[in-house]
């Protein structure tokens, strides 16, 4: 025989802070099913741009068919060694590139460093400095990437000054860069704050508890 059970549901407001954790926890653990990092990766290939670096495409389907090409930026994070970010592309010499990234990212210092020791490296090459990155292996940080620097000289001049360990290093940065960013964005994202804004706007229900209703 069927019968009616009420149960007395609750907005985060109203609950009690041990309950507001336990609705925060149901949050955390199936809210970021969607690509949160996006604007991460549209700022980097921003940057990419800036600095020379034609970052590599890949396919991706689209839910209504067809699609669309992605940029080959890989991460994992954000509590296990071994985590990080890296990427896959070709690397040449950018015009400009200390200055625009200056103009660009005025006060982030690493970046900075990243396109002087870049633009040093080419000085000492006559610009013919050129990399290519591949990710290699099952996981995604900075020395997950392969990268093969060579030179675009027409008398096959070698590559000198020590530019090639300067080149690896500097987009090995950048990767480590990535990953400070992606993992910000996710400390954001996850925050408190941010957790209980969107529960709010969502006008999600619990229980006493704190279990999610509905």
């Amino acid at each position: 025989m069927s019968e009616i059970i009420e149960t007395t549901v609750y907005q985060l407001a109203e609950l009690d802070e041990p309950a507001k954790e336990a609705a925060r926890a149901w949050y955390r653990e199936g809210g970021f099913d969607y690509d949160w990092y996006d604007g991460v990766y549209a700022d980097f290939e921003e940057i990419c741009a800036i600095l020379g670096i034609a970052l590599r495409t890949r396919p991706v389907r689209l839910m209504g068919g067809g699609s669309r090409a992605a940029p080959c930026i890989y991460f994992s994070g954000f509590w296990s060694q071994g985590d990080g970010a890296c990427f896959e592309g070709h690397y040449a010499y950018a015009r400009q590139a200390s200055a625009n990234i200056r103009d660009y990212a005025p006060k982030d210092a690493v970046l900075h460093q990243i396109a002087d020791a870049l633009q040093a490296a080419q000085r000492s090459n006559f610009y013919q400095l050129r990399a290519e990155v591949r990710h290699h292996g099952r996981y995604y940080h900075e020395y997950c990437m392969e990268i093969a620097v060579g030179r675009d000289s027409a008398t096959y001049q070698a590559v000198t000054g020590g530019a090639e360990d300067i080149v690896i290093e500097a987009l090995r940065d950048l990767a480590r860069w990535l990953y400070r960013q992606l993992e910000a964005e996710y400390e954001h994202l996850s925050s408190d704050e941010s957790v209980d804004a969107v529960i709010c706007a969502n006008a999600y229900t619990f229980t006493g508890a704190g279990q999610r209703f509905g």
